[in-house]
């Protein structure tokens, strides 16, 4: 029983120097290690600051007389575009800061639309530059970041920019459209409620 009990003593001693020699070896290569893990994490936040700064190129100038014009009484209009032509350009903390803003003046833009261009066809276009500037809010702050889709984003983003101002300008040449010379009385004679009846109505003989 004694042979046993020093024997596990024995297994219990070697057990105990073998981890302390493992935790030692171990003391000794974590600073190596941690470094080298901290240099090879800094080339790829690197990597995508700069593929990020690259593709970060949004349009901001207007693209016709109507977009132009609206940045004198639509102030969120102004905001937004002012923010968007501003770009980043310390870190990637900086284009978080920038992706937050972007997202909320993309919301106020559903503030304060000017009457006849708060229609349908404008507040859809508004709908789908909040979608696609939010998504690059949400993807700049994963642990992970997906350059490559927030670079496609800024593509995208551009082009729906462009067509809410298409689309305004599309408005204000429509209501810029005059009426002919007597095409208002033509109107009038086309329209059936006005029209006189072709058969006179038969008045009921008396009996």
């Amino acid at each position: 029983m004694k042979i046993r009990f020093y024997a596990l003593v024995l297994m219990l001693l070697c057990l105990v120097c073998f981890a302390s020699s493992l935790m030692l070896v171990s003391c000794q290569e974590d600073p190596k290690i941690r470094i080298l893990e901290q240099q090879k994490e800094a080339k790829k936040q690197e990597v995508i600051f700069n593929n990020i700064s690259k593709g970060w190129n949004f349009n901001s100038r207007p693209v016709n007389l109507t977009a132009g014009s609206l940045t004198n009484n639509w102030t969120e209009w102004r905001l937004f575009l002012n923010e968007l032509g501003q770009k980043p350009k310390s870190s990637i903390g900086a284009f978080k800061q920038k992706a937050r803003t972007l997202s909320k003046k993309a919301a106020d833009l559903n503030n304060n639309i000017p009457g006849k261009f708060a229609v349908p066809e404008v507040k859809s276009r508004i709908a789908a530059i909040n979608t696609k500037i939010n998504a690059i809010n949400l993807y700049i702050n994963l642990q992970q970041i997906p350059d490559s889709q927030i670079v496609k984003l800024v593509q995208e983003i551009n082009a729906e920019v462009a067509s809410l101002q298409f689309q305004l300008d599309e408005i204000t040449r429509k209501s810029n459209i005059k009426i002919e010379e007597g095409e208002n009385d033509m109107l009038r004679m086309l329209d059936t409620t006005r029209a006189i009846p072709s058969k006179p109505k038969v008045l009921n003989s008396v009996k």
